[in-house]
């Protein structure tokens, strides 16, 4: 459950239902501070848009997990990398 104190979480309420779905802390707040910011109809239009990650190289993989702060990355496969951003 989120902190009830935390500022950082713009609509509570759509962090908790992404929280309930299975995904993670980041990735939730990411998303509900960006519908609190846009509008949840605007974040919804936006989605899908990115290439497969499966197009992409290991290095742009790599750069990207890097981006995203994914720990233990150099160690990780194609299919691991590709994983782990997903679930970011």
């Amino acid at each position: 459950m989120a902190e009830k104190s935390s500022s950082r979480i713009k609509d509570e309420e759509l962090y908790e239902e992404l929280r309930e779905e299975g995904n993670s802390k980041q990735k939730s707040a990411r998303i509900a501070n960006a519908a609190a910011r846009d509008g949840r109809k605007a974040v919804g239009k936006r989605g899908g848009k990115s290439g497969s990650y499966e197009d992409w190289s290991v290095s742009e993989l790599m750069e990207k997990a890097r981006e995203v702060g994914i720990n233990g990355r150099s160690k990780m496969r194609k299919s691991e990398l590709i994983e782990a951003l997903r679930n970011s």
